[in-house]
């Protein structure tokens, strides 16, 4: 710990100063906590001289003393540990404090029962606060959720993560009840812009890998609870870096009745990308409103609004990349010149509109109409024009790395005009109610969805002289995809959920069941989801809780997974279909005296009706028909607590393994080779193991200066050739390797607290290192075809694309 400290702190004095500013006889100052919230009342006395006052809601004091010299100061509260500072003060000299109280703990079993009331089976509520210490390139909740057990991502542009074996596409997301929708067209992380989810408007976090209950939705991995906060008085807080900034405000009108919250944000990557090795000139734009407003008409019923409008733009103008790869004994280096340009352009809009009633006493019935509509375009006509050199590897050679010899070159024109307008309309009702055995939850919604897809997308690919594919009759285009359809569809869902406490031989059990069902109109079929989950607190252990929890989940198709590779429409396809089961442990222990929880889960997914698809950076492309089977199965390890005293840290690991098959009546009628038609195949996800670590420390003279390092480290990742044969030849990425730290001074102990700093209560400012150890990270690839007869010569070549490299980025953010 204490080498923790000496290596990475001393780099903080580098950028952080202090100001003094005189007062004189006179002490001010901030109470706060280890997240830098304002403690109140706190009792701030000088016994020597019988002095002291209490702090306001703030976390601010002030004193007057009518002498100087030598004395102590002390900090006390109830739940806190008491703080004594030595200091003098003369005349002509004020002193102008920043102090952190640390919270008082003692290992009583009340502690233990309030954690474990905030576990729901697999579903476990999630300390959102350290997003603003997370080093990284994006401030958002799933960047918190990638540092999870079973939880991946590999690309530091994007917000999309993997869970369990699952795509971005398996994932559910709901922001105060209601299922968010994200853009379709896009297929690099750089485009993807800002996460609809806004960490300055959120008040908790939930989060299940697998197992969650009936409530939720129709996905096949995981679901992500947002809830979004009611304000209780005005307040708001801003931020800025070289990635961008955002502002939020938030108040209350006449007593409450009336609350609003609303944020503004934008965000440019034209700092990362100009790390890539593909250089150019790089435009991106991302910017974001939001609002969520209640009203409270009387004391049962409520009105409530959320509405978001994003508009995401990405232009680029590509002109050169040299790029080397292979392995040691064969070196290669690429050389492109580049014309033309991409230009895209994602705008989407989302509203909801919800009332809420009590008609009695622990009865609460919801209902909720909303929107969603994405406007999407990609277009893009990219010429380059490529030399292939085979590198000279020999150590000690004076032209070591240097181009030994030629062995390719030719050109390539991309070209899209894709659009996309989509649109999903949803009619909701939810209740809960209180009943002789628990907990009743019930809901149903009608969802409309409608989309208007136009997609133009060829490659024309010359390799000396050579057009592939080769045909002497004329040139012929590579992936060639061209369709132009317009479709909708209605979705009819329903849930009924029950949960209640029972004993047995003093170990205290909460079971809940429920069923899902849903109706599809474009099958013209009903699919039934049976879900239950148990929870045991064993009588032989205080510390700990076991639960188990199981459930069948289908996944309807949206027009991504209806399209196969030539962009041609199945509208047979039906849902994918996945069977959860989930045995896991919560344990509660103590360590340096202080509270740590470490959580196993163990678990396998049976899959049904798979359509298999491939990946390319975070798009991905479907096959658009159910021809595979499959599983999904693995462990799942995560320690949190306070290793270093008053400061939460966390370490996950997790094991992997999917994979899935043709089933045998597709064997010979799919778009892929016959060969071992039976034969378990890794599926594009699978990754044996997968690490991640976020430790915090501060300096022990001086609790304002901080350290904030994040770790992750993932095995191989398949991936196959782009010639549509996901069943033929199978390579591994190299692993993904990331060190990301962060330094910060909190400088609210520098303002006196009177004139233009008596409206902040925090202002804290932040360095943070990119990709510390500069490590290449291969994001996708770029295949070259070769028509060389050149012995040892491969045909065709994987050049990597990599993700950004180290970089610094400076932030301040300001909380009023």
């Amino acid at each position: 710990m204490n080498y923790l400290r000496l290596t990475f702190l001393p780099v903080a004095f580098l950028f952080l100063f202090t100001i003094v500013q005189a007062q004189k006889f006179t002490i001010t100052g901030f109470v706060v906590d280890s997240d830098n919230q304002a403690i109140e009342y706190v009792n701030v006395s000088i016994p020597e001289i019988s002095a002291g006052t209490v702090t306001n809601s703030r976390g601010y004091f002030e004193l007057q003393l009518e002498r100087s010299g030598e004395m102590e100061i002390v900090f006390s509260s109830i739940g806190y540990e008491t703080r004594t500072i030595q200091f003098g003060i003369s005349e002509d000299m004020d002193l102008s404090l920043r102090i952190i109280l640390l919270p008082s703990v003692t290992p009583i079993d009340e502690l233990i029962i309030t954690e474990r009331g905030r576990r729901e089976g697999t579903l476990t509520r999630i300390d959102f606060r350290s997003v603003d210490q997370l080093p990284g390139t994006n401030r958002s909740i799933e960047s918190l959720i990638k540092t999870l057990p079973g939880v991946f991502s590999r690309d530091e542009f994007s917000s999309q993560y993997s869970v369990r074996g699952g795509n971005f596409d398996e994932n559910l997301v709901y922001i105060n009840g209601i299922e968010i929708y994200r853009p379709v067209l896009i297929r690099s992380g750089q485009q993807e812009g800002l996460s609809i989810v806004n960490p300055d408007m959120v008040s908790s976090v939930s989060f299940s890998a697998g197992g969650f209950n009936a409530r939720f939705g129709d996905k096949m991995s995981s679901v992500l609870d947002i809830q979004y906060r009611t304000p209780t008085e005005f307040t708001g807080s801003a931020s800025a870096s070289l990635l961008g900034g955002s502002v939020h405000v938030e108040g209350t009108v006449k007593d409450q009745k009336f609350t609003h919250l609303s944020s503004f944000r934008y965000k440019t990557n034209a700092y990362l990308l100009g790390s890539l090795e593909t250089k150019g000139e790089y435009n991106p734009a991302f910017t974001d409103f939001q609002t969520y407003l209640t009203w409270k008409t009387s004391n049962s019923v409520s009105l409530s609004f959320i509405g978001n409008y994003a508009l995401n733009s990405y232009n680029f103008i590509p002109v050169t990349r040299e790029t080397t790869f292979g392995t040691y004994q064969n070196s290669y280096g690429v050389r492109i010149f580049f014309d033309g340009q991409e230009l895209n352009q994602f705008e989407t809009l989302f509203g909801a509109l919800s009332m809420e009633y009590k008609p009695v006493e622990k009865t609460f019935l919801r209902f909720t109409a909303s929107a969603f509509r994405t406007i999407e375009s990609e277009t893009f006509d990219i010429l380059g024009q490529y030399l292939i050199n085979q590198l000279d590897n020999q150590l000690g050679s004076t032209s070591f790395g240097d181009s030994i010899m030629n062995i390719g070159v030719g050109a390539f024109l991309n070209h899209a005009r894709n659009f996309l307008d989509a649109s999903v309309y949803s009619f909701a009702h939810t209740g809960s109610t209180q009943n002789f055995a628990g907990n009743l939850l019930w809901g149903t919604s009608l969802n409309y969805e409608w989309f208007d897809n136009q997609m133009n997308e060829w490659k024309l690919i010359d390799s000396a002289g050579y057009s592939l594919p080769f045909s002497q009759d004329g040139i012929l285009l590579n992936d060639l995809i061209r369709s132009d359809y317009a479709r909708d569809q209605y979705r009819l869902t329903a849930f009924v959920q029950q949960g209640g406490n029972f004993l047995i031989n003093n170990t205290a059990f909460e079971l809940t069941g429920g069923i899902r069902t849903m109706y599809l109109s474009q099958t013209d079929e009903w699919y039934f989801s049976p879900r239950a989950g148990i929870i045991m607190d064993p009588s032989w252990s205080n510390n700990l809780l076991l639960y188990f929890s199981s459930g069948v989940y289908y996944q309807p198709a949206f027009f991504k997974e209806m399209r196969d590779y030539n962009g041609n429409l199945n509208e047979n396809v039906l849902p994918q279909k996945s069977v959860h089961f989930v045995l896991g442990s919560d344990y509660q222990f103590w360590w340096w005296n202080r509270p740590f929880k470490f959580v196993t889960e163990l678990y396998y997914k049976n899959l049904s009706n798979i359509i298999p698809y491939v990946t390319d950076n975070v798009r991905i492309i479907y096959s658009g028909n159910n021809y595979a089977e499959g599983y999904a199965t693995g462990l799942d390890m995560k320690i949190n607590g306070e290793f270093v005293k008053g400061m939460e840290s966390w370490a996950s690991l997790s094991f992997l393994q999917t994979k899935e098959r043709i089933q045998k009546q597709y064997s010979g009628n799919t778009p892929f080779t016959e060969k071992n038609p039976g034969e378990y195949i890794p599926r594009p996800t699978d990754q044996l193991m997968n690490f991640s670590m976020f430790f915090q420390d501060y300096l022990p003279s001086n609790p304002f200066y901080k350290v904030h390092l994040q770790l992750v480290f993932a095995s191989k990742l398949p991936f196959y050739p782009p010639q549509k044969d996901t069943y033929g030849s199978l390579f591994r990425m190299p692993s993904y390797r990331r060190a990301d730290i962060g330094f910060s001074r909190d400088l609210t102990s520098l303002m006196n607290g009177k004139g233009m700093w008596s409206h902040f209560t925090h202002l804290w400012l932040g360095v943070e290192v990119f990709n510390l150890l500069n490590i290449k990270n291969t994001a996708s690839f770029l295949w070259f075809n070769s028509v060389s007869v050149v012995e040892g010569i491969p045909v065709n070549m994987a050049v990597p694309n990599y993700l950004s490299g180290r970089l610094v980025n400076l932030k301040i953010s300001a909380k009023f």
